[in-house]
């Protein structure tokens, strides 16, 4: 594996590890909609489960989310010579 690879690999890796820590926030928030009853407000409910998946894909203001780790991947592949 060439260092650049290498290096790549760790990013990506590093990115898939962010990602991983901030997927709890979205099972929370599924779950949360499963749990749901006729009395609860299931339209807030889901508007906050998009509004999660909508932060761990984007990363919100500050971060990358999910697409910190789509260019490490591509960056990786394309080390490879995959992409």
């Amino acid at each position: 594996m060439s260092d650049d690879s290498a290096k790549y690999r760790k990013e990506m890796d590093d990115e898939f590890g962010q990602f991983r820590e901030h997927l709890g926030q979205i099972l929370e928030a599924v779950d949360a909609v499963d749990k749901a009853g006729p009395t609860d407000d299931v339209s807030a409910l889901l508007e906050r489960l998009e509004d999660t998946v909508h932060k761990v894909r984007t990363g919100g203001l500050l971060g990358s989310g999910a697409k910190g780790h789509r260019e490490a991947r591509e960056k990786w592949l394309k080390s490879r010579g995959d992409a």
